[in-house]
Order: C-alpha cells, then sequence, then structure tokens
C-alpha cells in the first residue's frame, strides 16, 4: 500500500521527522465567552458555565473544560505538526495538570520522542510526540503524548 492522499501539500511526511525535533504553535486566547460556549454544548458543569457558581467548587471561579483545552491543543497541534497525510491518531495519553481560564493565551511546544517504523509495512511507522499547552505565563494547562501514523514520502 502506498501513502494516502496528502491533505496538506506543505506538510511533513516520515522522511522530514527525526527524534528530537521540536515544534512550537501559534497562540489562542481563551475567553470566558467561549468557556461558557463550549460547556453549555459540551460539559455543561456550574464550574465551567458561570463565574458566580464556581465560587466555592473545586476550582472557585470559571474554568475551562479539560476536553475545551483538549480541542484548543489540537488546534495548535494541527498547525504545529502539519502532517502531510494528517495526524492520525493510534492513541492519546492526557493531563491537565492546572485548569485553564479566561484570559489565558495558549499556545503548544513538542518534540518527536520515538519513531518506530512497521515491520509489515514498510512505508510507513509509529511515530511517538509529547506536547505541553502552556498559557503565557508559563503554566502548563495540558501535557499530552500522542501516537500517531507517518508515512513516507511518495515516489
Amino acid at each position: 500500500m502506498t501513502a494516502p492522499m496528502p491533505t496538506r501539500t506543505d506538510g511533513l511526511w516520515l522522511d522530514d521527522l527525526f527524534v528530537g525535533r521540536t515544534f512550537t504553535s501559534g497562540e489562542v486566547e481563551l475567553t470566558a465567552t467561549t468557556i461558557i460556549e463550549f460547556a453549555s454544548q459540551y460539559d455543561p458543569q456550574p464550574f465551567h458555565l458561570d463565574a458566580d457558581a464556581a465560587q466555592g467548587t473545586f476550582f472557585d471561579g470559571l474554568v475551562a473544560s479539560g476536553w475545551h483545552t483538549a480541542a484548543l491543543t489540537m488546534r495548535l497541534y494541527t498547525d504545529a505538526f502539519p502532517l502531510a497525510t494528517g495526524i492520525i491518531g493510534g492513541g492519546v495519553d492526557v493531563t491537565w495538570p492546572s485548569p485553564a481560564v479566561a484570559g489565558d493565551i495558549l499556545h503548544l511546544e513538542g518534540a518527536v520522542e520515538e519513531i518506530t517504523l512497521s515491520r509489515s509495512r514498510p512505508d510507513r511507522a509509529t511515530v511517538v510526540a509529547s506536547h505541553q499547552t502552556i498559557n503565557q505565563h508559563g503554566e502548563i494547562r495540558q501535557k499530552t503524548t500522542s501516537r500517531l501514523l507517518a508515512w513516507k514520502r511518495p515516489d
């Protein structure tokens, strides 16, 4: 089998990757409005929906859903690590060391940790990349380790 059709002409192929390759994204700002809009649709808990109702909860204030942070992280990831065939996930480990809050300006910093060539399909590999979603104060909002599929550049 050959590589799938590229989803982006400027994307990276397996041939472009190496252990230790780093990547950094642009920024995205989190607002109270976007926190509440996301939570209203996907994670309707008081600490994601209403600053007053969030007082006295574990977070003691309005915070973004971890899934909102994950969605923003994915957006930053696709821009910072533009695989030619798209980011095809084979698994992910996610932790949220601290909650994202309104006013956070988030960016992503990551690196390729491991590349394992397929023994049965030599045109591809599993790539392990670790990345952190960090705010403007250096606070880590999300830590992620992704296992992805990547293909060699077609002839």
